[in-house]
């Protein structure tokens, strides 16, 4: 099937992706001070703290807050590389086109509301033909 979105709306989502791939590869680096997950989770353990509890509660905080990043960076690059292999805007489900809206507020988004509603729920959405 093919998607709804013109060569226009395409080229806008493109650049709205590349922006924000720079955006969160930027924050990313930021905030790991240009060392690897690894490395920047390392120094936070070797970290001497007066409050253990605190600074566990920290740790994880910062942990998590890498991990989310690291998760939207990976979106976006698999947004941009159904762009460029001519699959985005469809759902990696039905193969149905995804909503012009839900990609205008989602633009990493795989599925369609329904697949995704399916997906939530844990079940899978009927074959259609």
């Amino acid at each position: 099937m093919t998607h709804s979105l013109t060569t226009e709306q395409l080229a806008s989502q493109r650049g709205l992706l590349q922006a924000l791939q720079a955006q969160l590869a930027g924050q990313q680096q930021a905030h790991l001070g240009g060392h690897s997950r690894a490395e920047h989770a390392r120094d936070l353990l070797v970290q001497d703290a007066n409050d253990a509890a605190q600074h566990d509660a920290e740790r994880e905080l910062d942990l998590a807050r890498t991990d989310r990043d690291a998760v939207a960076l990976a979106d976006v690059d698999a947004a941009l590389q159904r762009l460029a292999q001519g699959r985005y805007g469809l759902c990696g489900d039905c193969g149905d086109p995804i909503a012009v809206a839900r990609l205008a507020l989602a633009p990493t988004a795989r599925r369609c509301v329904a697949c995704e509603a399916q997906h939530e729920r844990g079940t899978p959405r009927p074959a259609t033909l």
